[in-house]
């Protein structure tokens, strides 16, 4: 098995001014035939958080090299985590109800049940679907789409990611932000900086969202999945009337949507795997995951 490298000579001219020349540049690609443009977007994508004005590749060479063992490269790698804590009584999304923890057996209880010394606690839990750090179907759109227990797991597990750093600007994640951004086949990640207001009354209040145009990119270069770390992958503002166009185009295209995400800015812009994977429930749109991300930790110091 092989790993593949990119090595080309560049010209970028930064937006609000400046440029950027470089000979014999690497990069890491994920097939040996890579076109010219999907190696632009990823030299686009690893400048982040500089935004991109234009950018050209040229005398664009292709080396394989051998992958790593498995047994000596899987414990080099660093997990990055991506989901808030779920809480009794805990908003999500203003206006929703928190979910409701108790206890169905105690421990005290337990000790009457089991052999002395023996003790067991189970719990119940009842909450929305929409809880915490959770995943949408195209179910949870479409009376006919894909529900939780329908998802293949190739779409929610050990997906390569791209992060897009949209922090401090609009609200919308337009579709010019994401023009040169390889998307395809990968987990596309929102960095809005919205999970700062986690658990405020500002958390749902001018939050920022994917705009239908994004959305739409996004389904014609066969993104993955795309998450957000805001209250809402579309606009919830009071001026959009309840149209959810990013739901609309992101499930019927059989695109899953992680919301609620926090921690993006703990990862890079390309180079880490995303994860976040629902129970088998079948007939349930959402519910919560445990997303997380790993990345390749740095090697020891001689």
């Amino acid at each position: 098995m092989l790993d593949y490298r990119a090595e080309f000579d560049a010209e970028v001219t930064l937006d609000g001014g400046g440029e950027l020349r470089a000979r014999g540049f690497r990069l890491n690609i994920p097939h040996a035939d890579v076109t010219e443009s999907e190696i632009t977007a990823l030299l686009v994508a690893a400048l982040a958080p500089q935004r991109v004005e234009r950018a050209e590749v040229s005398d664009v060479r292709i080396i394989a090299e051998p992958h790593p063992p498995a047994d000596t490269r899987a414990e080099r790698v660093r997990f990055v985590e991506l989901s808030h804590v779920i809480t009794a009584g805990m908003v999500t999304s203003p206006g929703l109800p928190g979910p409701e923890i108790t206890p169905h057996l105690t421990r005290l209880a337990s000790r009457g049940v089991y052999a002395p010394g023996t003790e067991f606690v189970i719990d119940r839990i009842s909450m929305l679907g929409n809880t915490g750090t959770y995943l949408d179907s195209p179910y949870h759109r479409y009376a006919d789409g894909a529900d939780l227990a329908g998802l293949p797991l190739e779409r929610l597990a050990g997906l390569p990611a791209v992060v897009v750093r949209a922090v401090g600007g609009e609200r919308g994640v337009t579709a010019e932000m994401l023009a040169h951004v390889a998307v395809t086949g990968r987990a596309v990640l929102l960095h809005t900086g919205g999970d700062r207001h986690w658990a405020t009354p500002r958390y749902g209040v001018d939050a920022p969202y994917l705009t239908a145009a994004a959305a739409e990119l996004l389904v014609d270069r066969g993104a993955a999945l795309v998450g957000i770390d805001a209250v809402n992958i579309d606009d919830v503002a009071p001026s959009s009337a309840g149209e959810r166009p990013a739901h609309t185009l992101l499930l019927a295209a059989g695109i899953p949507v992680v919301e609620h995400l926090t921690n993006l800015r703990e990862l890079p812009p390309l180079g880490a795997r995303f994860t976040a994977t629902p129970p088998r429930v079948a007939g349930f749109g959402a519910f919560p995951v445990r997303a997380f991300a790993t990345i390749p930790a740095e090697e020891p110091q001689a």
